[in-house]
C-alpha cells in the first residue's frame, strides 16, 4: 500500500492559497519523506457563497503538477480530482498528457462528474449532461493518447482524422474515478485503472451529490463488488483504490501512531492500495513538519 499527500486545502477567501507552502519546496519535501505521490484538486469558477461557508481555493491542477514534476523524480502526480464535463475531452488529454511526458510517465488523471451547479454554469457546462460528457471523456482519452488519427462526433463537438502528439509516456495514463455512486464505480470497474471513493460521513457526501459510504465494512463489500465487476468485464489487471484517510489525530502523526497503523492495515485488508493524507497546516513550516513527521513514523 502506498500514500498520496493532498496540498492543504485553504479554506474561504482569506489569505492565500500557497500559505501552506510553495508547491516546489512542498512537492520535494513529499518525495524526500517517503510519499509515493501528491495530488491536488479543482474549483475553476467557486461561488462565493460556497467558499464562504467553508469551501476551499484550487489552482489549476495541471499547472501545478507540471510545476511538481519539474523539481522531483519518482513520485506520482494525481489530480484528485479533476472535473471531467468541465473540459472539452482533447483539452483535457492534451493537458494530461502533456505533464506525463514532462515528467517522465507519472501522471495519474483523478476524474469526476463534479457537483456544484454554480460552477457548471460559470463555465457555460450543463449540469444535466454532465455524466453523457464524462463518457465521452472516457471514450476519446484511449483514442488522442494513442497517436493514431481518428473520428470521434460529441455532443457538442465533430473531429474528423485528428492525430494528437507526442503520446503520453504510458499506455495508458491511469484515469482513477472518483464518487461512491452506481454508474462511478462501473465506470471505474469497466473504464478505468483506479477508484477514489468519497469519505466523509453524509453531510460531506450530500454537497458532492454522491451516496454515503460510512463504514469500513460497506468500503470492504464495495470494494469486493467493483472488483467482481472488473472481472466480468473480462479484467485481468489490478483497480486501484484511493482512500482519503481524515482522521484529525494524525496532524500530530508520532501521536497514537499504533491506533493509525491499525487503521491503515484494516484499509489494506479491505482492497485499498493507496491512502491520501493531507494536514491543516497554515504555514509551509507546520507542512514541512508534517510530513517529516509522518513520514519518519510511517514510512521508513
Amino acid at each position: 500500500m502506498r500514500f498520496m499527500f493532498q496540498y492543504p486545502e485553504k479554506k474561504g477567501t482569506a489569505g492565500d492559497l500557497l500559505d501552506a507552502g510553495a508547491i516546489g519546496e512542498v512537492a520535494r519535501a513529499v518525495e524526500r519523506n517517503g510519499f509515493s505521490g501528491f495530488s491536488l484538486t479543482e474549483h475553476p469558477a467557486p461561488g462565493a457563497a460556497w467558499l464562504a461557508a467553508g469551501g476551499h481555493q484550487t489552482l489549476d491542477p495541471f499547472v501545478a503538477l507540471a510545476y511538481a514534476a519539474a523539481v522531483t523524480e519518482r513520485i506520482r502526480l494525481l489530480t484528485y480530482l479533476a472535473v471531467a464535463p468541465y473540459r472539452n475531452p482533447f483539452v483535457l488529454a492534451k493537458a494530461a498528457a502533456t505533464v506525463d511526458k514532462l515528467s517522465g510517465g507519472r501522471m495519474i488523471l483523478g476524474l469526476g462528474a463534479g457537483y456544484q451547479k454554480s460552477e457548471f454554469h460559470a463555465l457555460g457546462v450543463e449540469f444535466a449532461e454532465r455524466n453523457a460528457l464524462f463518457d465521452e471523456v472516457l471514450d476519446v482519452l484511449p483514442l488522442h493518447w494513442s497517436g493514431e488519427p481518428f473520428t470521434y462526433q460529441g455532443r457538442h463537438f465533430s473531429a474528423r482524422d485528428v492525430v494528437a502528439l507526442p503520446r503520453p509516456v504510458q499506455s495508458p495514463i491511469p484515469v482513477w474515478i472518483g464518487g461512491n455512486s452506481a454508474l462511478s464505480r462501473r465506470r471505474a470497474a469497466e473504464r478505468a485503472q483506479g477508484w477514489m471513493p468519497m469519505a466523509g460521513g453524509a453531510l460531506v457526501s450530500a454537497s458532492a451529490r454522491t451516496p454515503s459510504l460510512d463504514s469500513l465494512g460497506d468500503l470492504d463489500v464495495t470494494i469486493a463488488s467493483l472488483r467482481e465487476a472488473a472481472a466480468a468485464a473480462g479484467r485481468t489487471d489490478q483497480v486501484d483504490v484511493l482512500y482519503s484517510y481524515r482522521d484529525f489525530g494524525l496532524e500530530t502523526p508520532a501521536v497514537d501512531a499504533d491506533r493509525h497503523r491499525e487503521a491503515f492495515d484494516d484499509l489494506k485488508k479491505t482492497g485499498v492500495t493507496w491512502i491520501s493524507v493531507t494536514t491543516r497546516s497554515s504555514s509551509p513550516a507546520a507542512t514541512l513538519e508534517f510530513l517529516e513527521a509522518f513520514g519518519s513514523t510511517y514510512l521508513t
